[in-house]
């Protein structure tokens, strides 16, 4: 069966990025961005597969009680998030919300 759901999770033959990673990237957002105590981070990584689209992101939702969730973008793998990507993904974020 752990074979099976393996499969599945991995049906693009990409191994999934480490927990590690991912645990980083949230503190390391929770810092930089200076987040609240309430505020709940989900951290993943995608690839999309249009044309259009970088390839691998790593995707943070800011999700703070009584505000809009929010969604920053930072390109490329968790492992390779820096906080000064992060910041400029963040400022980016802002700018095409206010800009909407």
């Amino acid at each position: 069966m752990a074979g099976l759901l393996g499969a599945f999770a991995n049906r693009f033959g990409r191994a999934r990025p480490p927990r590690a990673a991912l645990d980083r990237v949230a503190a390391l957002a929770r810092e930089a961005l200076a987040l609240p105590e309430d505020a709940t981070l989900a951290v993943n990584e995608i690839v999309c597969a249009d044309p259009a689209c970088p390839g691998t992101e790593t995707v943070i939702l800011v999700m703070i009680p009584g505000t809009r969730t929010r969604a920053i973008k930072v390109v490329g793998e968790a492992d390779a998030v820096t906080e000064a990507a992060l910041r400029a993904a963040a400022d980016d974020a802002c700018a095409a919300r206010g800009a909407g």
